[in-house]
C-alpha cells in the first residue's frame, strides 16, 4: 500500500490488525470460545413461545472483509429445559465473528439451538446491513437484509404472523 510501516503512528500496525483479527473480529473460528450453555429444568411448565429479540451482532462479509451489522431475534418452545437468556445472544456471538454469509450465520444459529434444546420449535430472523452493499460498489446505505428460519411449530403460518407480530 505505500505506507511507511517506520512512522511511530503506523509502527506496530500489521500485528495489531493481525491479533485483531485472530481474537476478537474471528474469534468464532476458534471452537474453544464456543460458549458453554447449561439447561434449567422448565420448573414453570412455560410451553409457549419465548421470544429474545434485538440481539445486536457485527460479523463481517466472507466475500469483502466488511461489516455486516445486524440483529437477530430467536424464539423456542421448551421441550422440559430452557437456557439462560444471555446464551441466546453468546451463541448469535459466536458465530457472527467469523467471516460469514447470513445465510450461514442463520442456518448455525438455528442449528446449535436445535441440538442444545433438543426440540425443532425454533426460529431465527436475521436483519442486517451490510457494509459491502453501503460503502462499495453499488453504495445503497438504506437497504437491509432480512433471513429466517421457522422449524418445527415455527413452520407454520399462524406462529410465523404471530412472532411477526412480537417483533413489530
Amino acid at each position: 500500500m505505500g505506507l511507511d510501516l517506520q512512522d511511530d503512528s503506523l509502527k506496530g500496525t500489521p500485528n495489531r490488525v493481525a491479533k485483531m483479527y485472530i481474537d476478537e473480529i474471528f474469534s468464532g473460528l476458534n471452537p474453544a470460545n464456543k460458549p458453554k450453555v447449561a439447561l434449567f429444568d422448565n420448573k414453570y411448565q412455560y410451553n409457549q413461545m419465548l421470544v429474545e429479540k434485538n440481539i445486536t451482532f457485527y460479523s463481517n462479509c466472507e466475500h469483502h472483509f466488511v461489516p455486516i451489522i445486524g440483529k437477530a431475534h430467536i424464539a423456542y418452545i421448551s421441550s422440559g429445559k430452557v437456557i439462560g437468556l444471555s446464551k441466546l445472544n453468546r451463541i448469535v456471538q459466536y458465530y457472527a465473528k467469523r467471516p460469514q454469509v447470513q445465510e450461514r450465520l442463520t442456518n448455525q444459529i438455528a442449528a446449535e439451538l436445535r441440538q442444545i434444546l433438543e426440540t425443532e420449535d425454533v426460529a431465527v430472523i436475521i436483519d442486517a446491513k451490510h457494509l459491502c452493499v453501503s460503502s462499495r460498489g453499488i453504495k445503497d446505505d438504506t437497504s437491509a437484509t432480512v433471513t429466517s428460519f421457522y422449524g418445527g411449530v415455527f413452520n407454520t403460518s399462524s406462529k410465523i404472523a404471530e412472532l411477526q407480530n412480537y417483533l413489530n
